[in-house]
């Protein structure tokens, strides 16, 4: 049993200091002590008690004081590090730059609906539903997996919504052939008129266009092949190339002859076109 410096008994595992401070030891089951200092003895005791539970039930010793900032890093890292980069990057940029500034410093025990609101809330005024609903999927997911860790007793966002509107599905609008005909016959007056021409024949994204390099065409076999996009980092202000979109996007595609004409056309006159100088820099890539 420690001590306290009146010589009293206060408990297995706590001896107070001459400073006054209370030091609490606790050995979890692999063998591994862990220490910490308090101001009362309450504090030091329902320390080691939750750290017993923790070391039972999860096989992981979890201080109770762990901040949403050290969860995130733990989760992004070790729960969900195996997603696509692309849902990975949106997890991080959501948090650094709407969930951290609000509620990164807290510990994740304190956080309640409220603050969880508030994350929202302040992002009204500046940011798209979708960025929003982003928002809100990043904060929701990390919370469910402190949830589920025992880290938190219940999911502060219960209850919690967003109410800025997200452009739904029938919002978007696909062009018919006629509407088509029409776009290219004035696109024909623009420099980028293969670029027009080529999303629509081969039914690319912008990114995978712009990403595409030689070797992912077969002329003999007519056909193009989409494994990776190229992105512009507007926080960071760089190119990246990286994985399309989702796994399903890695494909190949059967060249009919009008986007057949346009890349022979382009590569049997790429001799006569100028190189931007940004060509010889070494882009960064990241696959899955």
């Amino acid at each position: 049993m420690g001590k306290n410096l009146k010589g009293k008994e206060i408990g297995k595992g706590i001896y107070q200091r001459k400073d006054g401070l209370y030091h609490a030891r606790f050995v979890d089951k692999a063998g591994k002590r862990h220490e910490k200092y308090f101001n009362t003895i309450p504090e030091a005791r329902n320390w080691i008690e939750e750290s017993k539970y923790a070391d039972k039930h999860d096989g992981v010793f979890v201080p109770t004081e762990t901040t949403v900032d050290e969860w995130f890093e733990f989760w992004i890292e070790n729960i969900v590090g195996d997603l696509a980069p692309n849902t990975l990057r949106n997890y991080r940029e959501r948090y650094k730059f709407n969930i951290q500034p609000i509620i990164g410093k807290m510990a994740i025990a304190n956080v309640k609906p409220m603050h969880c609101k508030k994350v929202l809330l302040k992002m009204d005024e500046e940011y798209a539903g979708s960025t929003i609903r982003q928002t809100y999927i990043t904060m929701g997911t990390m919370l469910k997996a402190a949830l589920m860790n025992d880290l938190i007793p219940k999911h502060p966002m219960n209850g919690v919504r967003y109410t800025k509107p997200v452009r739904a599905k029938d919002d978007i609008h696909f062009l018919t052939r006629e509407e088509q005909r029409i776009f290219l016959q004035v696109a024909e007056r623009s420099h980028n008129y293969n670029q027009y021409a080529l999303i629509l024949e081969a039914g690319l994204r912008t990114g995978e266009l712009i990403g595409l390099t030689w070797g992912a065409i077969d002329f003999e076999k007519r056909t193009l092949t989409v494994n990776k996009t190229l992105e512009y980092r507007h926080r960071q202000v760089y190119w990246r190339a990286g994985p399309p979109k989702t796994e399903h996007s890695y494909r190949t595609i059967p060249l009919i002859d009008r986007a057949y004409e346009i890349l022979k056309e382009l590569w049997d006159n790429r001799g006569n076109r100028k190189e931007s100088p940004l060509l010889s820099q070494t882009l960064e890539y990241i696959d899955r």
